[in-house]
């Protein structure tokens, strides 16, 4: 289990290289000038040009790329063009908000999702089924900030029952998350109802039910463990999904968290920051991953299986052999 561990970890080195480089050139290609965002139309060229050589914005792309690399690796993601803090430092304080609202999102999609495929498996080309599946193809196709909007321009704006913005109250999440995970919820459901469709096909299925187990035992008992696989490895995308699609949420609700910081700096071109929360998300994206994949260990026996080290195999096979 630790070599697989160790294994993963290391994959994820030349994901997060991969990434830097790609957001680093696209800050880089990206028109305008932090100088002209911070200094203004006020300012004269020399300042510009002062300014300019203090961010070592001058400096060749390979060489602002390698001096960037170098403080990555040492935990540094750089400093913040209009605050002047550490760009780490404005992640994590923004950090607690971000991954709130992601956990809330992906639970409402998991509960909601796992319980809709479940019935619409079990009730297959029913009203419900039917029902549901058109649900789903309608989440998968809408658009997030689109149903944002709607739901403000509803729920807040013509009826007034729910705030417009920020996260005060436990009535000001509602939108947020429903507008965050009404995708992923679509897309849950739809891999659970396939899923949940495969396995109580089985014979054992058959077998739990000729024995007159109660319907509900073996569905919870029997098929829904047996089909958690699929799932789980749905959900960890989701919720990797979910980090990113927080900077749609955070922005239309103005919710103070990574994903307003990193809109905000886009518009200043402060490249620090959105480099440095492009980086981060994806950390935490890979790190999510690695649990969802140790997770199936403990979910499913066959795969913890394949964790027994070669050499307790050998002995094992050895004793067999001369036992045979």
């Amino acid at each position: 289990m630790l070599r697989f561990i160790i294994k993963r970890v290391l994959m994820m080195i030349p994901v997060l290289f991969d990434v830097s480089l790609i957001i680093f050139t696209m800050s880089y290609l990206t028109p305008g000038d932090a100088a002209d965002m911070l200094l203004g139309d006020s300012a004269t060229i020399e300042q510009k040009e002062q300014l300019r050589e203090e961010l070592k914005l001058n400096d060749p792309y390979l060489t602002q790329y390698i001096n960037y690399m170098k403080g990555v690796l040492h935990g540094d993601l750089g400093t913040s063009y209009s605050t002047k803090r550490p760009v780490l430092d404005e992640l994590l304080d923004r950090f607690p908000t971000t991954l709130k609202l992601s956990l809330a999102g992906i639970l409402v999609s998991l509960i909601l999702g796992v319980a809709l495929g479940i019935i619409s498996a079990t009730k297959q080309y029913s009203i419900f089924d039917t029902v549901a599946t058109s649900f789903s193809l309608l989440g998968v196709s809408m658009p997030n900030f689109w149903l944002a909007m709607m739901l403000i321009i509803i729920f807040s704006v013509s009826l007034g029952w729910l705030p417009t913005s920020g996260l005060a109250t436990p009535l000001a999440w509602i939108l947020p998350v429903i507008s965050l995970g009404m995708n992923s919820t679509a897309t849950i459901m739809r891999m659970t109802r396939s899923s949940m469709l495969e396995v109580v096909r089985q014979d054992y299925i058959r077998t739990a039910r000729a024995k007159g187990q109660k319907e509900s035992m073996v569905i919870l008992r029997h098929a829904l463990p047996n089909a958690l696989i699929p799932i789980i490895t749905v959900a960890g995308l989701q919720f990797g999904r979910l980090m990113g699609g927080a900077v749609m949420a955070e922005t239309i609700f103005s919710i103070a968290g990574i994903g307003k910081l990193m809109v905000d700096s886009i518009k200043l071109h402060n490249s620090p920051v959105v480099q440095g929360g492009v980086l981060f998300i994806a950390f935490v994206t890979c790190i999510v991953n690695l649990l969802i994949d140790i997770l199936y260990a403990f979910v499913d026996p066959r795969i913890r299986s394949q964790y027994i080290r070669p050499k307790a195999k050998d002995i094992v096979e050895k004793e067999a052999a001369v036992n045979g």
